[in-house]
This record gives structure tokens, sequence and C-alpha cells, in this order.
């Protein structure tokens, strides 16, 4: 996975063929693809913002890795700091969520994103500190909407 990944970052043309060949390889595993979609992610932001052109890669990538548009939204919102503008998208939920659906959200997405999981499923060291910073996105939401709902 390394290895195709570390070509697809030297050269974007023909992206999508590498993107359907790692998305076959982990079609059965997608926290590993969300891990992915993730580096990007923190790839895009190296300088500070997230243009357009790359947000486009990003959704296109996402798309070849079978995410719908929301979860695309969701994890664009946690890795762009969107979780304070919309709590609700960085759990993956919609407004109308009860207070329980929130709970489960958000003891679903720390279970997920959380570095000890990461370790023990062996990605690199720079996936954990990307887990370490999401799951700091995933608490702030889950603080703000604790607060908006009065949820104790």
């Amino acid at each position: 996975m390394a290895r195709v990944f570390n070509m697809a970052r030297q050269d974007v043309a023909g992206y999508d063929a590498y993107a359907r060949q790692i998305a076959r390889m982990f079609q059965d595993r997608p926290g590993v693809l969300e891990d992915l979609m993730d580096g990007l992610f923190h790839i895009a932001r190296a300088d500070g913002v997230v243009h357009e052109d790359e947000l486009a890669f990003l959704h296109d990538v996402a798309t070849i890795f079978g995410f719908s548009d929301f979860e695309f939204a969701r994890i664009r919102a946690s890795n762009t700091g969107e979780a304070v503008a919309d709590p609700y998208l960085v759990l993956g939920v919609t407004p109308d969520a009860t207070d329980q659906d929130l709970k489960m959200a958000y003891r679903r997405a720390v279970s997920e994103n959380h570095p000890d999981r990461l370790i023990a499923r062996g990605v690199p060291e720079e996936f954990v500190t990307l887990a370490t910073e999401k799951l700091a996105a995933i608490n702030t939401a889950w603080e703000a909407l604790k607060q908006e709902r009065g949820i104790a």
C-alpha cells in the first residue's frame, strides 16, 4: 500500500488508477480508506489552506473509495476545522438525531479514531498523529452538542 501511495504522490496524473487499486485492496476495510483520506487532507493542508482544486481532487478520491457525499463532508469537516461550524457533521449525524443517537455516534467515532486502535492496526506514526487531531475535532464537536442540547 505504501508503495502505491508513494507512486501516486509523486505524480498525480492518473491518480484515479492508483485510487481504484487502493479501493480494491481495502474494500472491506473502510477505516483504512478513511485513514488514507485523512492523510490526503493533511497533505492538502500543508500550506495552511485547502484550495478548491485540492477539494475537487479529494472529493474524487473519496468517491472512488466508495464514500458518499455526506461521508466526504464529514471527513472534510473533521480535517479542515469545520468541526466548530457543524458539529453534527463531524459525528456523522443530522440535527434531528436523538440525544441517544448522538451519544452512540460520538462513541463510535472515538472508537474508530482512537490513536491506540490505529496503533493496533499497524498504521504509520504519521497516521496516529492525524488520528489525534481528528479525535480532538470529534471531542470539540461532542462538547458543543452537549452544551447546545444540555446533555449531561
